[in-house]
């Protein structure tokens, strides 16, 4: 499982890559797009939509099902990435690449994790599966 160091990341599998203070690019992590199977359709927020921490802000479907994606920041979408909608399985291939929206004027961020929290937490989450 892949989980670059230089992002943050949710506790609902998002990641988060600050630009700036106040500006940051979304996606989904490499073990949230594995449990989701293959991905076959994204639907994505308008440039301008505000969302807050926790508030689902996209979906994805896989051949298994569809799924919402939730803010990990309080912020307005400044730029949507048009190319996931036309290839999905781009989020499979290279998931740290695909990123979902950039969100601006970022408020919340507080209940984000480094790399070696979010590691810890998807070991917990797997155990508890078992």
């Amino acid at each position: 499982m892949n989980i670059p160091e230089e992002l943050l990341y949710s506790k609902s599998h998002e990641w988060v890559k600050f630009e700036d203070d106040e500006t940051a690019f979304v996606g989904i992590t490499d073990y949230a797009q594995e449990e989701l199977g293959d991905l076959v359709f994204v639907n994505l927020p308008e440039e301008g939509d505000e969302f807050a921490t926790g508030e689902v802000f996209a979906d994805v479907e896989s051949v298994k099902a569809v799924s919402d994606i939730n803010s990990p920041v309080t912020g307005t979408v400044a730029e949507v990435n048009e190319a996931i909608m036309d290839a999905p399985e781009s989020i499979n291939s290279d998931p740290y690449e695909a990123w979902f929206v950039k969100f601006s004027g970022i408020s919340e961020q507080e209940n984000l994790m480094d790399a070696a929290a979010y590691e810890k937490f998807v070991e917990e989450e797997k155990a508890k599966e078992e």
